[in-house]
């Protein structure tokens, strides 16, 4: 129930940082202080004077060996697609410079991807290299459009199945064109052309040509499995820039004449024009553009979070990938390479994956990566000039049967979706890449149609008792056979019925449900179990529901409690204990049996108030063990000393922090509290009634008058409700109550050790009872303290803070 989460300075700053459309913070943000114990955010701006900019040696040197990937890399995608050399240069550039100032993902490292070579040259031989450049900047500009909407998780909801055979699919494509360069040849447009050409191909070998892919192939293959100290030491240089040398040391060395790197002037270099061409194809083009550059960037922007996560030495914390600031930081890199004349820009996964290997620890090597590449462009022409074509294709080959991942395959032959990652693959062969993808959708829906009707049933008689299996999702499409399985089944039979799945509709249970009622009307016993024998609640009987463990007695409807007008008191806690020892004490013996051999190890210390409305272990999801609870009237704490003090409340508070060493300690107040009503409408100090005071219920409330007089002092801000000020003065004693209560819980002299040492945490809570809505104080301490939603304080916990 922690909460790290850096305060805005005001309610404006607040709904700025929400309503910012995606892309980098501010330069500055105010100087408000941190929660002790909180990282500081990787935008926090500096406290005093302004800070340095510098860079760390681990992101200097794996820039530098992402930079020696990525010139080989950019190079043999441009050659794959036909465009210009340099718009591979550019492409990785600006991929490098924009993104990773832009995007939301820090280690990842954008540029020109292997995954659009197929889409990309068909652009180019259909509309030519200068309409391609103004697809890529509508491309981009869609994808501006689409992070303002906030809707890039949604690209997650495609199958991984089809996103896996759409990559496949443009591996293969990739791979049977760049074989015809590798054996000296020319490629054709269409995937059948290649197959078709490739045994001419075969008959007409260049040897030069060959022998030069030969060896770069061999040495990506070989390089990273070289023995020795002397493999060692040759790991620190990426394969592929290792390659791509050797092969031409050997091309210059032997003079052979192969076709070379022929990189023209910057002065001459295309840029874009306006589109020509048919509308509907431009449009499509821009859609398959943001399609495949949009998911492959984000699905490697996630693989770049596991990476980091899965990282064994400890160092800076790098923040998890925000997805919507990743589109928008790729969508603005597509406009300004496509402005420029470079290839379309995504996510590149080999090159994001060598950046985390190598130890980068923020975004400053994505960029620094970019600056390198630029400045190679400009200075290394010469160098570059000497590379060999066929060693490019021999590289982007490799590359592209890389992309059939065994992997991949292997996980979707276990999710049992190898249909679907076929259907894709085949369709983005032979049709083109949204052709394939339409494909793989419609028949990823038409499996997922199959598994929700196809439901098996078996019956059979065990020890005198009928158990019917059910396998599958019940649908009306399988209430026939419910039917006619379950009216087999004799009058007065005891049945068990089995239910292994996760999807019952509204005809399937009204089926069951009128079954089961007839059946027991006859004499017969029906019992509901899951797959593994554990018992489920039973079909509801009329309007009401059967009770549950949060179940008030006076709403219990079961068949066995007499109405509730009937119902003694002493007749409700018996019911009730029968109830606990037949349905939840099985389930919760063994759990209970360990606690009582080990002793309680609580983690929490969650003082609350008395109120019966206030389910504790309900509403914060705990269990036996979980939570050390103390009770009372308005959730006081008393300060220690204090005349009239209660030692009962300081006696849980030492047990709890000296002997059972909680973590942390909650004060949870709620609204409608019948103690701060009380307080308001006759504070014992007034008294106007003679001796109301003197009364137990009035000595006790006398804890609460610090409270009061902090909301009638007005010296503090009014605490607010998730950005609203509290509906009534009631609601804002109860807020204050919790800050209150929290302050008096410091002067306790155990508490306040444990507070110095950093071994100890206070929270403050606040539960809404008529919303069944949780808030927890997220600023503590705060000119103007914030009680957030907890599902929108967990969400900013996960996306600003690291775990405490």
């Amino acid at each position: 129930m922690t909460a790290c989460i850096p305060p805005h300075p005001n309610k404006d700053d607040h709904t700025a940082e929400h309503s910012r459309p995606p892309g980098p913070p501010p330069a500055s943000h105010s100087h408000g202080a941190l929660p002790k114990g909180c990282p500081p955010h990787e935008h926090s701006p500096p406290t005093g004077r302004r800070r340095r900019f510098r860079i760390a040696g681990a992101d200097l040197s794996a820039s530098i060996s992402v930079f020696l990937i990525a010139l080989p890399l950019s190079l043999g995608i441009a050659l794959a697609t036909g465009a210009p050399l340099q718009a591979g240069l550019v492409a990785a550039a600006v991929g490098g410079i924009v993104v990773g100032r832009l995007g939301g993902a820090p280690l990842q490292v954008s540029g020109p991807a292997a995954g659009l070579t197929v889409v990309t040259a068909e652009l180019i031989q259909r509309y030519g290299w200068r309409t391609t450049c103004a697809i890529t900047v509508l491309a981009g500009l869609t994808q501006l459009a689409l992070a303002s909407l906030r809707v890039a998780r949604s690209a997650l909801a495609v199958s991984p199945a089809i996103v896996h055979g759409m990559l496949a699919g443009i591996g293969v494509t990739i791979a049977l064109a760049q074989l015809h360069i590798v054996l000296g040849g020319t490629p054709q447009s269409a995937v059948v052309d290649n197959l078709v050409e490739l045994p001419q191909q075969l008959a007409n070998l260049h040897p030069a040509a060959l022998s030069v892919s030969a060896l770069t192939i061999a040495v990506l293959l070989f390089w990273p499995r070289l023995p020795g100290r002397g493999g060692r030491l040759a790991g620190k240089v990426p394969a592929a820039l290792a390659a791509v040398a050797m092969a031409s040391l050997l091309a210059l060395v032997v003079g052979l004449d192969v076709p070379r790197v022929d990189l023209p002037s910057w002065s001459s270099h295309a840029l874009p024009g306006l589109p020509e061409g048919p509308v509907l194809g431009i449009a499509a083009g821009v859609l398959t553009i943001t399609l495949v550059t949009s998911v492959q960037s984000l699905l490697s922007a996630l693989a770049v979070d596991k990476l980091v996560a899965a990282r064994k030495e400890p160092g800076p914390r790098v923040p998890r990938a925000n997805l919507d600031r990743e589109l928008a930081g790729l969508g603005a890199a597509n406009i300004a390479s496509g402005a420029l004349g470079g290839l379309p820009v995504a996510g590149v996964a080999v090159r994001s994956v060598a950046n985390v290997t190598a130890g980068a620890v923020s975004r400053n090597s994505t960029i620094l990566h970019g600056v390198w590449v630029a400045l190679a462009a400009l200075l290394l022409v010469p160098v570059i000039d000497l590379i060999p074509l066929s060693a490019l294709a021999a590289l982007v080959m490799v590359i592209g049967i890389q992309m059939v991942s065994i992997t991949h395959i292997r996980s979707v032959t276990r999710h049992r979706e190898v249909l679907v990652y076929a259907a894709t693959v085949i369709g983005v062969i032979l049709a083109g890449i949204l052709q394939g993808v339409a494909v793989g959708i419609v028949v990823a829906t038409a499996v997922s149609l199959h598994r929700l009707a196809r439901t098996r049933m078996t019956r059979e008689r065990k020890d005198g008792v009928e158990h019917v299996r059910v396998r599958g999702q019940l649908t009306f499409l399988a209430v026939p056979r419910l039917s006619r399985t379950l009216h087999q089944i004799p009058g007065d039979a005891r049945v068990v019925i089995e239910l292994d799945g996760s999807f019952m509709d509204h005809a399937a249970y009204e089926t069951l449900h009128d079954w089961q009622m007839s059946h027991v009307a006859h004499g017969g016993q029906v019992q509901m179990t899951g797959r593994s024998g554990t018992r489920i609640a039973e079909p509801a009987s009329g309007a009401h529901s059967c009770c549950r463990p949060w179940t008030p007695w006076r709403n219990h409807h079961c068949g066995e409690h007499p109405p509730a007008r009937e119902r003694t008191t002493g007749h409700q806690l018996a019911s009730g204990l029968s109830s606990f020892q037949r349905n939840t004490a099985p389930l919760v013996r063994d759990e209970l049996a360990r606690l009582a051999r080990e002793g309680q190890r609580p983690s929490q210390l969650f003082l609350t108030c008395a109120d019966s409305r206030l389910v504790t272990s309900m509403i914060t999801a705990s269990g036996p063990g979980d939570l050390f609870t103390v009770r009372n009237v308005g959730n006081l704490v008393p300060l220690p000393g204090e005349e009239s003090g209660d030692d009962s409340v300081a006696a849980a508070i030492e047990y709890a922090v000296e002997v059972l060493r909680v973590r942390s300690i909650t004060v949870c107040g709620h609204s409608g509290c019948g103690a701060m009503q009380a307080l308001l409408q006759n504070p014992p100090d007034a008294a106007p009634v003679p001796g109301a005071a003197r009364t137990p219920l009035g000595r006790w409330l006398r804890h609460g008058l610090p409270s009061l007089e902090r909301v009638r002092s007005g010296e503090q801000a009014w605490a607010r409700l998730s950005g609203r000020l509290p509906a009534d003065a009631v609601e804002q004693l109860c807020l204050t109550n919790v800050l209150q209560q929290l302050e008096h819980l410091k002067a306790h002299e155990c508490v306040a050790r444990r507070l110095a040492e950093g071994s100890l945490e206070l929270h403050g809570m606040y539960f809404h009872v008529g919303e069944a809505q949780a808030y927890l104080l997220t600023r503590p301490g705060h000119v103007d303290e914030v009680f957030d939603q907890v599902p929108a304080a967990a969400e900013r916990h996960h996306r600003e803070q690291a775990p405490a």
